[in-house]
């Protein structure tokens, strides 16, 4: 606690701030920095981005191009093997979300990452090929959730 005492502020992190149109003596009077003239000398005087003098913009002249299905694509909850060895019993999604091995809401998906040594029921929405095998192979079941 006695360090508490010693602290001290750097050197140069707090600074004035600049009082435009103080006068000529202070360096910036007259002009207050703005310069001579001009759009950007005006009060209100700045442009919107992508404004270039009223041509019209680069991004109306390009082309437009594209789709992308990411907003629409199904985002999966992803969880591993490896992940489920810790649990014992019946495996569902209400489950994992109350472990906090998967958060917020979607579909889940088992991937087949990891060692499964223990037998369980397991339900989601969706299974890797590996995943499948390694649950059968430990002597537990794989039940697929379909949305209604």
């Amino acid at each position: 606690m006695s360090i508490l005492g010693k602290l001290k502020i750097k050197h140069g992190s707090r600074t004035k701030p600049k009082r435009l149109g103080r006068g000529e003596g202070s360096g910036l009077g007259s002009t207050a920095g703005k310069g001579h003239k001009g759009q950007l000398a005006r009060t209100g005087g700045k442009v919107r981005r992508g404004f270039e003098g009223g041509q019209t913009p680069l991004h109306r002249r390009l082309p437009k191009f594209g789709f992308n299905n990411k907003d629409f694509a199904t985002k999966y909850l992803v969880v591993n093997l490896s992940q489920l060895d810790k649990l014992s019993g019946e495996v569902t999604p209400e489950i994992l979300r109350q472990k906090k091995l998967v958060r917020g809401q979607g579909p889940v998906k088992i991937l087949g990452n990891g060692q499964l040594k223990k037998s369980l029921k397991v339900k989601a929405h969706r299974f890797s090929e590996t995943a499948k095998k390694a649950i059968e192979q430990a002597g537990g079941s794989v039940e697929v959730i379909t949305n209604a």
